[in-house]
């Protein structure tokens, strides 16, 4: 692989999981060629989101195969690995390592341009694991929602990338604002502008609201990304990643 974009959150239930995926899609939509890892290895949601669920992961001599997706995205997961979706992972840290430094290292990422890795929520012991194996990052992206606790802890994501050398790309804030699907109005449910204002802050790019659209959740539970289905979702999405391929110096990747 030639760069890796890394996803991360203070915590959890910010969403980072459906902005990660996304992001890997519109990036594949254009042109591309794109990996997802999920290191989430307690929630190893992206192959449902990605439709791909019932899909087992397979090895050859160049390595662990990575899934294939309808939509441009190759992704590895700790969820091909359980027998059904309700199975819990009751892991020590130390094998949590192992099944993260697999997927990073002995997965065939060959002709691969971009791997979205899409981390463990919070700054733990898991999240520092993931961290120590991608001293080569091209830089990290943390998802924030506005209210007040959560920037507390978006603040504790930003300090944790910087202390690894890990050049923080800017930050995305979800679930914006509630969009009603009947009139079009934008309703400020939790708090408005918070991620701007920590961006300022930190002296970061701020590279885009995500508003809360019902169709995100929907159709993201039938593994469809919002990106495929929703224009306003994808202007996002691509302004997003446009920023960030900008930021992260990789603006000719397809040359």
């Amino acid at each position: 692989m030639k760069y890796t974009i890394t996803v991360m959150s203070g915590k959890g239930g910010v969403g980072k999981s459906t902005v990660a995926v996304n992001l890997a899609v519109s990036l594949a939509r254009k042109g591309l060629k794109v990996g997802l890892i999920d290191a989430d290895i307690n929630g190893p949601d992206d192959p449902k989101l990605l439709g791909v669920s019932d899909l087992k992961l397979y090895a050859d001599e160049e390595g662990i195969i990575p899934a294939e997706t309808r939509y441009g995205v190759r992704v590895v997961s700790m969820g091909f690995l359980i027998p059904t979706e309700d199975t819990p992972i009751i892991w020590r840290g130390s094998l949590m390592h192992k099944a993260i430094q697999q997927f990073l290292e002995d997965v065939n990422w060959k002709d691969t341009d971009v791997v979205v890795l899409d981390m463990p929520p919070g700054t733990g012991d898991v999240a520092l694991s993931v961290a120590q194996l991608i001293p080569e990052s091209n830089g990290v992206v943390i998802v924030v929602t506005p209210q007040d606790v959560a920037l507390l802890d978006a603040k504790k994501a930003i300090n944790f990338a910087k202390q690894l050398k890990l050049p923080v790309l800017g930050i995305i804030e979800n679930m914006s604002g509630f969009v009603c699907p009947h009139c079009g109005n934008v309703t400020y449910i939790f708090k408005n502008g918070g991620g701007e204002k920590s961006a300022k802050e930190y002296n970061l790019p701020f590279l885009g609201k995500i508003p809360l659209i019902p169709e995100i959740a929907e159709n993201g539970d039938n593994g469809i990304p919002a990106v495929v289905i929703n224009d306003k979702i994808r202007e996002i999405f691509d302004s997003i990643t446009d920023q960030i391929l900008k930021e992260a110096q990789i603006e000719n990747i397809k040359q």
